[in-house]
């Protein structure tokens, strides 16, 4: 199944992880540019979209850490990512994520 994930083309370490990501992805995951979607979400939408990353798998959303996780399961490095989600770890790096995500957003676009 293809997945795809969203993210910040604005955000330039975003830019450079999905540069990475690109070139040692497999063919089932799609990496789109949220601000290459005009017309196709709704205000609401891209800002929800612009404040973590998503991952469209079929019919389900993975968001934030979870979708990085999702993500690097494409490449032969998933199972590093996977470590994210054990469960003494997973709590810790989604909550450095959260506060990543949450400075990212604002720095870019709240003044």
């Amino acid at each position: 199944m293809k997945e795809t994930l969203y993210y910040d083309g604005k955000c330039s370490l975003c830019v450079a992880e999905m540069d990475k990501l690109a070139g040692i992805k497999g063919d089932q995951l799609e990496l789109q540019d949220i601000h290459k979607l005009s017309g196709q979400l709704t205000e609401e939408e891209r800002i929800n979209m612009l404040k973590v990353l998503h991952l469209q798998r079929g019919d389900q959303w993975i968001t934030g850490i979870d979708a990085n996780i999702a993500a690097w399961q494409h490449t032969r490095w998933g199972w590093i990512w996977r470590i994210l989600g054990w469960p003494l770890i997973k709590p810790i790096a989604n909550l450095a994520y959260k506060r990543w995500a949450r400075w990212r957003y604002d720095r870019l676009y709240t003044k």
